[in-house]
């Protein structure tokens, strides 16, 4: 009787209890990125409610302090954007976050309209204790983690906060008192809480698009009592992941402790499929252009100089565009649409209506301004042009400005999204214009980039802050994880398939 040499007995063993190994690490240790999902209720929400929406977000500061020691290796910190879009539904972005020792898992909001990463702590007063997202809500208790320490009011970093009227410590609080926050919303809500540091767990690309598990000490708030909308369950979140250009955003901290390059980059799928890619890092793809960033914003401020439709300049004052205490241009992905300065709003939808085909038909709809149309959208609608200082330009297609509100008749109805900010100068560029672009937030140089850019492509990203690039293809990685990880599972699962295919070829052959 023939027997099958002993080493493919011991292969088939070895392969099969790596590859068991690999799935054991692969669910019990750190995740393989912090995901980015965006997450969309299923039935299409009115524009008064994504204008509602907006409001809300449109109240928060941000934070300056300083950051803390890190143990972790220097690269582009990845996150994978999950999740599906569509542009007439209230979408909201989140990431998965591993903070603390034992490391806890929380969803939080990206938001780069606010600084500090904060996360609903135990107890908490008002906080909804489930979500309509589909999320399980989890509550940091910084008494139960073995890293955490809680900062007071006679630490530097809440020093710093007070100076900008960010943190809160009375003339009565002793030294040992807790720093606190209270942050309150344009739309009445609020949360208020104290800051804790803390041990925050992330995936590091290097330079030779190796992964490392990274880790590093970072300040963060912890919520204790919330209030308005952000007691509502249906788009609850464990907190907020503020990425601002202060010193107490969790971008400042990890650059200043030579963690990640002082630069991120996003790009958001427009398709109904949604996802993208987001990094701690410079995306380095052609045709990027840059335009500086107005100096001393508390936001991401730039210089829009005028409007184009179809190739012609609107009449509007270059002053409606300046910026001020009360006036400026925003970028702001944590809004939902695009709002434009009260005195641009009606030179700009009149420009747009006065370029319609002939295919297209104004139907009345709540106060909005909507349109049916048979024919394609880039069809019956005009090209619109946003001129910045420096030369830069960006080029919107229809998609960038209105929002499909569903059919009548077989045909579709698309509303105007951006909106006028009534009785405001202030210009926010939102979600509606920033999706299917390249956007590169530099603030070592101080700059903003962008340019068109189907988003389900891979792209490189500077690993180096150094004068040497190194690049990474990071839109290869998978959505799940690594794809280094993902082909190293099908590589061994394949070699025991054939491993096994030999046995059984030997055992007939007894």
């Amino acid at each position: 009787m023939w027997r099958p040499p002993a080493i493919l007995l011991i292969a088939t063993w070895a392969v099969t209890a790596l590859f068991a190994s690999d799935s054991a690490r692969a669910d019990a240790g750190f995740p393989a990125k912090l995901r980015l999902e965006r997450a969309l209720p299923t039935r299409g929400v009115g524009l008064e409610h994504l204008r509602a929406r907006d409001c809300a977000r449109h109240g928060r500061s941000l934070l300056g302090a300083s950051s803390s020691p890190a143990s972790a290796a220097a690269g582009v910190v990845d996150f994978p954007v999950e999740g599906s879009s569509n542009p007439f539904t209230v979408g909201l972005y989140f990431t998965r976050v591993k903070l603390g020792n034992p490391a806890k898992e929380f969803y939080v909001q990206i938001d780069t309209g606010s600084d500090i990463l904060w996360v609903t702590c135990n107890p908490c007063n008002g906080c909804p204790t489930s979500s309509g997202l589909n999320i399980q809500l989890e509550f940091f208790d910084p008494d139960k983690s073995l890293s955490s320490s809680r900062i007071t009011c006679s630490d530097d970093r809440c020093t710093s906060a007070l100076e900008t009227g960010e943190a809160l410590c009375s003339t009565s609080d002793s030294s040992s008192s807790p720093c606190s926050y209270s942050f309150q919303y344009g739309d009445g809500s609020g949360t208020n809480g104290f800051y804790v540091s803390d041990t925050i767990y992330f995936d590091t690309v290097l330079g030779n698009e190796q992964i490392v598990n990274s880790s590093a000490t970072i300040v963060f708030g912890c919520s204790n009592s919330q209030s308005g909308d952000l007691m509502k369950s249906d788009r609850a979140v464990d907190g907020i992941f503020g990425f601002g250009q202060h010193e107490l955003s969790v971008i400042s901290q990890l650059s200043s402790i030579g963690v990640a390059p002082k630069v991120f980059s996003h790009c958001l799928k427009g398709s109904e499929n949604g996802g993208g890619i987001l990094v701690l890092g410079e995306i380095v793809e052609p045709g990027i252009v840059y335009t500086p960033l107005v100096p001393s914003q508390s936001h991401y401020n730039l210089n829009l100089e005028s409007i184009a439709v179809n190739g012609q300049t609107l009449s509007i004052e270059p002053s409606v565009f300046a910026t001020s205490n009360t006036q400026g241009t925003i970028i702001d992905s944590g809004t939902t649409l695009t709002y434009l300065a009260e005195q641009a709003y009606d030179p700009f939808v009149n420009a747009i209506i006065s370029s319609l085909s002939s295919s297209v038909r104004s139907i009345p709809s709540r106060g909005n301004e909507c349109f049916v149309t048979l024919s394609s959208v880039d069809e019956s609608f005009p090209f619109v042009t946003l001129n910045f200082a420096g030369g830069a330009s960006m080029p919107l297609k229809p998609e960038d400005y209105l929002l499909q509100q569903g059919s009548v008749d077989n045909s579709i109805i698309w509303c105007i999204g951006w909106q006028k900010n009534q009785g405001s100068g202030i210009t926010i560029l939102g979600d509606l214009v920033l999706k299917d672009k390249i956007f590169v937030y530099d603030l070592a140089s101080q700059r903003i980039g962008w340019t068109n850019y189907d988003c389900s492509l891979s792209v490189n990203v500077s690993a180096s802050s150094s004068g040497k690039n190194q690049y990474l293809n990071t839109g290869q990685l998978d959505v799940n994880g690594s794809s280094h990880i993902a082909f190293a599972n099908l590589l061994w699962t394949s070699i025991a398939i054939v491993l096994v295919y030999i046995l059984t070829l030997c055992s007939l052959r007894q």
